[in-house]
């Protein structure tokens, strides 16, 4: 069945109540690869309980609908649907622990014709359950790309963030673990594509890749580390659009240019020559 735009610019995407533990705090940072240095005492407070501290990157999980769109009548093909793009806008500083509660809402459905896929572009708010208090906001496109050619609306179109094209300010390479995408699932994204290799060989991909969110957090790792000397707080918001999958086990570099509070920001993965992450963008204090 292909997408209905109507049915899916209006499916209704129900609330989400989360309650997360100091555990799963410590859990997200070790699946994006914090304590990798058991010495180092800037990673330590994000993977050890004793002063345990969110990454800004947390947002992401927080609230998340899981996979909605997987429902037959949203005429999504979900073995072919892929990260796109993903922000989060930070309002107040992340708990480590407590009851949350997330509301996606469809924004956009983009079709780029028969052969190119459809867009879907959807925000979540989360907010603290207890105070009722907005916590962040989240946007997110996927990327379906068995379901163009519906008839839906070709735009409108984001324009991306300009990479500068002079020479970074700053280089950070980050590694990942062989089963970096099986520790991460366990933060909420359980998708096949990320674990069983005949369903990564279903989608068109030899292995299992990382998951987007997953590559998204490691490159607001190397920004935290070289942008905010790993304090959580002086990170406001983060952008950027996924180019490229990553393949767990791969090291993945980040190129940083900063204007005054405003870093641009694009990370590859050096040994394959490819770009993964682009037209990045995060506000810093």
């Amino acid at each position: 069945m292909p997408i209905d735009y109507e049915k899916l610019i209006n499916w209704k995407i129900p609330e989400v109540g989360q309650q997360f533990t100091r555990r799963d705090t410590m859990l997200y940072a070790l699946g994006v690869g914090l304590g990798a240095d058991p010495c180092d005492a800037s990673e330590l407070k994000f993977v050890y309980e004793q002063n345990l501290q969110a990454l800004p990157t947390m947002a992401i999980i927080l609230g998340y609908p899981g996979p909605w769109h997987a429902h037959p009548d949203t005429g999504i093909t979900r073995s072919h649907v892929v990260h796109g793009e993903q922000s989060f806008v930070i309002h107040r500083p992340l708990p480590v622990e407590g009851e949350i509660a997330g509301l996606t809402k469809v924004t956009g459905v983009v079709d780029k014709g028969k052969d190119k896929g459809a867009l879907v572009m959807t925000e979540c708010t989360v907010r603290d359950k207890a105070g009722g208090n907005t916590l962040c906001t989240l946007t997110s496109t996927s990327f379906c790309r068995a379901d163009g050619g519906f008839g839906g609306p070709a735009g409108p179109a984001k324009t991306p963030h300009p990479i500068p094209a002079t020479p970074p300010d700053a280089v950070c390479d980050l590694p990942t673990l062989p089963q970096a995408a099986l520790i991460y699932r366990l933060s909420g994204d359980y998708n096949p594509l990320h674990a069983e290799p005949a369903a990564a060989q279903k989608a068109g991909y030899p292995r299992p890749i990382l998951h987007g969110r997953c590559t998204f957090s490691v490159a607001g790792h190397a920004i935290l580390k070289t942008c905010c000397g790993y304090d959580p707080a002086r990170f406001r918001s983060m952008a950027g659009r996924f180019s490229s999958p990553v393949y767990p086990g791969e090291t993945i570099r980040t190129e940083i240019w900063r204007n005054g509070s405003i870093v641009s920001f694009r990370s590859m993965v050096p040994a394959r020559g490819v770009t993964v992450l682009n037209n990045g963008r995060a506000e810093v204090v």
